[in-house]
């Protein structure tokens, strides 16, 4: 008998909310279980099989040093790595630090600022080690991870969409909030993946599915300024869930210079 490919899911520095996002799959889940051997998931039970592992599913970005090193030890032992979330896949929100002196923030936290050991840093998976895919999203779509494990099992490259919310917007009949509402909407240079929710309630997109392929960033921020948002208004617009993926960031360092 054929034995089933090993999925090992981790966690580091996270919300667990895109763990949560394959728990939320349910009767889904439950069919891949027949394909498929949940052999490392701390989130769904305390039973452990050892590895090597088929697919490493990875949530949460890396903020120590202790980090650092185990996540080499999981890609020494996991044919496929896969960054899951915002927090893998750009730092997460949790990098905001990044632009600051994190041992300031530190005593404003913790009673005893002695006993923490962090990096200055909150880093994406694939700063440290080499990934096969990705999957963005603050949470990931669950559809998309579907997608991911369905095309594992049927030795063919994941189907996920390129293109951005603005698809998604006109997919779904939106009235432009920027157009028709002047909202700061990073939807134009957004990955696709969340249908566009927050333009479906008359909001701007935050970018939680960080920066699509070439995106124009610097043609949005002028759109943002012609129509009253100042150096500081932007800086804080593309300083969100994915502040740290390298689009955003250099477009919101670009303000800050200003």
């Amino acid at each position: 008998m054929k034995k089933k490919p090993k999925l090992a899911v981790w966690k580091f520095a996270s919300c667990d909310g895109c763990q949560l996002s394959l728990l939320d799959c349910e009767d889904d889940l439950l069919d891949i279980t027949d394909k498929i051997e949940i052999a490392y998931f701390p989130e769904a039970t305390r039973a452990v099989v050892r590895g090597p592992y088929d697919i490493s599913l990875v949530e949460g970005s890396i903020t120590t040093e202790y980090d650092a090193e185990r996540i080499h030890k999981i890609r020494k032992f996991s044919k496929l790595v896969v960054p899951i979330g915002a927090c893998a896949t750009a730092g997460g929100i949790q990098a905001l630090r990044n632009f600051k002196n994190v041992e300031d923030f530190i005593p404003m936290v913790y009673a005893s600022p002695e006993y923490i050991e962090t990096l200055n840093k909150s880093t994406a998976i694939s700063d440290h080690i080499h990934i096969d895919f990705e999957l963005r999203g603050c949470p990931i779509n669950k559809y998309q991870l579907l997608e991911l494990v369905s095309a594992y099992l049927a030795g063919r490259k994941p189907n996920i969409s390129p293109y951005s919310v603005c698809m998604e917007c006109k997919i779904r009949g939106n009235v432009c909030v920027m157009v028709a509402g002047g909202a700061a909407c990073l939807g134009p240079v957004t990955y696709a993946g969340c249908g566009a929710l927050c333009p479906s309630y008359h909001r701007g997109c935050y970018g939680c599915f960080g920066p699509k392929e070439n995106p124009n960033t610097a043609s949005l921020a002028n759109w943002f300024g012609e129509r009253g948002s100042n150096n500081g208004d932007i800086v804080r617009i593309f300083r969100g869930f994915n502040a740290y993926s390298e689009e955003f960031r250099k477009e919101s360092e670009a303000h800050e210079r200003k």
